[in-house]
């Protein structure tokens, strides 16, 4: 703990935040570095880390613990000799000195030249679990198992094509699930997941099963695209303008989010070995290189396999190159390698006599955002296909189209001007729109919040018994006017869904536009206190309000004391000399130290503030 806590002292600020990030541990309590010393040699914060490291760097800690003495202290050229002795493979020799340093840096074993200190607590910690749950030291330090090489590798052209087109239907889904919610949000319910009618409505938008729908939602989640909203889920500011970019750029987005959340170590397992390497293979690779393994490597293997196939990652579980692209940090690199295969975007449409609109290919997403605005989504595949009708148009002249704009926009996309039949029924929607209006009621109408009213009251006596619209609560208070307790905007699109020509009003009777997209504004970044940085401070106040050296000199001693350790104490003698005392501490109080004198075999009373260093003792005392 001694070495420990001297060695967590010499370490630069920024060296020791680095080395404490890399480590799981209890922080409360901490109160300064001895305290910290035992909070990252208690047994989960060791069990942390052996979990997570390699079997190579395993090894050349078991060899450094079954050689130090019982100070803890061995030496490079010990740890070399028993890793020979137990017949480690050339690499894991050769590699021991790196080894070492990585050990030096996660504080799993403190190097001093060639000096190496195996704290304790670590070493009875390893002991008891090497030949348990983990292998011995000499399974450990045996050779890695031979990559087993394919003799029917399969043609690598084929692989990407189809990785591309599994790739693309991931991101096209993603698109409709995006326009699903924009159209209308999903409940969330209670206990977790999609309401059913939700569900459903998403799962035939997308074109995906219902039973990988939680697969879709959670990966569009997690790259930002949707955003919970109280009970509902919104597409976010960030999925929307998402929504406006090419193939390529989406994809970017859902690969660089997958990588985030593949641990480094395994990012860079797969990337080492990834000649030859099947789902399978990737799994036994990882649990022989991470022999500690645990729920840290499960979750992170489910997410590389699960979620590659349908990024375009993988196929049948082979490996393609844009995996290791993008597992290396190249994902444009990756984009530009699928974007061969994706098929071309078009900017040009058929509109035909049944007033439906077939693209040739993929739309543009600008203008596929555009012509949604006015028209519904048909079918989606490779050629897509849109519906106009008269509430589609209502609902685009709702959100402030006119039927010259709409008119405009179709003849600079169609390659076969505009049929009669879709110009007759745009020019009637646009006549007929806004014969039936919606207001928010007067105060004296409460508790009805909005007014429905018509110039045609055949008009609004159709409304009124209407059982399409019985869940907004109309109700007759005249001839041409309906109330409803329920807000314009619910009214509005009740109405526009049940395909009236309805138009939302201010109250001085003026049009206003709705739309009914609606958007959840993802969270800014929350600037969290940093844990580690609040840590050091805390020591570093500590260490200031004790007066440092005196302060540090005693919290070594009450170590020592309750370890029952044995030091060298340097004592400054009255005329100028110094004097090194073998003691073993037994009390700190008042500024004095008690301990026994080892040679002598006496007890010993010295001021603390005689006491110019200690250090542990030698070996073997």
């Amino acid at each position: 703990m001694l070495v420990l806590a001297a060695r967590l002292r010499a370490l630069p600020r920024e060296r020791l935040a680095d080395a404490l990030r890399s480590r799981e541990f209890d922080p409360s309590g901490v109160r300064d570095l001895f305290d910290l010393a035992e909070a990252i040699t208690a047994h989960d914060a060791v069990d942390h880390a052996l979990d997570r490291l390699e079997r190579p760097t395993l090894a050349v800690l078991a060899a450094a613990s079954a050689t130090a003495d019982d100070a803890g202290w061995t030496t490079g050229a010990r740890v070399d000799a028993e890793l020979s002795r137990i017949g480690a493979s050339e690499s894991v020799v050769h590699d021991a000195a790196s080894a070492l340093d990585l050990l030096d840096a996660a504080l799993l074993a403190l190097r001093d030249g060639d000096r190496v200190h195996v704290p304790g607590e670590v070493r009875a910690r390893l002991s008891a679990r090497l030949g348990d749950d983990l292998p011995d030291a000499e399974a450990l330090a045996a050779p890695a198992p031979p990559v087993a090489v394919r003799t029917d590798r399969p043609d690598h052209g084929i692989l990407e094509r189809r990785a591309a087109e599994a790739a693309y239907g991931t991101v096209a889904a993603t698109a409709e699930l995006l326009a699903g919610l924009a159209a209308q949000p999903a409940r969330e319910l209670a206990k977790g997941g999609l309401a059913l009618p939700d569900a459903k409505r998403l799962a035939e938008a997308t074109g995906v099963d219902l039973a990988d729908l939680p697969r879709l939602v959670r990966r569009a989640i997690e790259a930002g695209l949707v955003v919970r909203d109280g009970p509902v889920w919104l597409e976010s500011d960030l999925g929307a303008e998402w929504a406006l970019h090419g193939t390529a750029a989406r994809w970017t987005r859902l690969a660089d989010s997958w990588r985030e959340r593949i641990p480094g170590a395994l990012r860079e397992l797969v990337v080492r070995r990834s000649d030859g390497l099947s789902a399978s293979s990737v799994r036994e690779a990882a649990a022989w290189y991470y022999p500690g393994g645990g729920r840290w490597l499960a979750d992170g293997l489910d997410r590389l396999i699960q979620d590659a196939e349908a990024l375009g990652l993988a196929v049948a579980g082979e490996p393609v190159e844009t995996a290791r692209l993008v597992l290396v940090g190249d994902v444009p690199g990756a984009a530009e390698r699928l974007a061969r295969h994706f098929p071309p975007q078009v900017d040009r449409v058929y509109v035909q006599h049944d007033l439906t609109i077939v693209s040739p290919g993929p739309l543009e997403p600008s203008l596929d955002a555009r012509l949604r605005g006015f028209a519904d989504v048909e079918g989606r595949d490779l050629a897509s296909s849109y519906r106009v009708t008269a509430a589609s148009v209502n609902r685009a002249l709702a959100a402030g189209e006119t039927a010259e704009s709409i008119r405009a926009f179709l003849e600079s996309i169609s390659l076969t001007g505009i049929p009669q039949p879709l110009e007759y029924l745009v020019g009637e929607s646009a006549a007929r729109f806004g014969s039936v209006r919606v207001s928010a009621a007067d105060a004296s109408d409460a508790p009805a919040r909005s007014s429905v009213r018509s110039d045609d009251a055949q008009l609004i006596g159709t409304l009124a018994v209407d059982q399409s619209l019985s869940s907004l609560g109309l109700r007759q208070s005249g001839p041409y006017r309906l109330m409803s307790r329920f807000p314009p905007d619910v009214v509005f699109w009740g109405l526009s869904d049940a395909r009236y020509p309805v138009a939302a009003e201010d109250g001085e009777g003026r049009i206003v536009r709705l739309r009914r997209h609606h958007v959840g504004h993802a969270p800014a970044p929350v600037r969290r206190a940093d844990p580690i940085e609040d840590l050091l401070d805390r020591i570093a106040d500590g260490d200031a309000d004790g007066g440092t050296e005196l302060a540090w000199l005693a919290r070594q001693l009450e170590a020592a004391a309750r370890a029952k350790e044995t030091l060298t104490v340097t004592v400054r003698m009255p005329g100028g000399d110094t004097a090194d005392y073998l003691l073993a501490p037994a009390s700190v109080a008042n500024g004095r130290l008690r301990a026994r004198d080892r040679k002598a075999d006496i007890e010993r009373t010295l001021p603390i503030s005689a006491i110019a260093a200690v250090a542990p003792a030698p070996a073997g005392t």
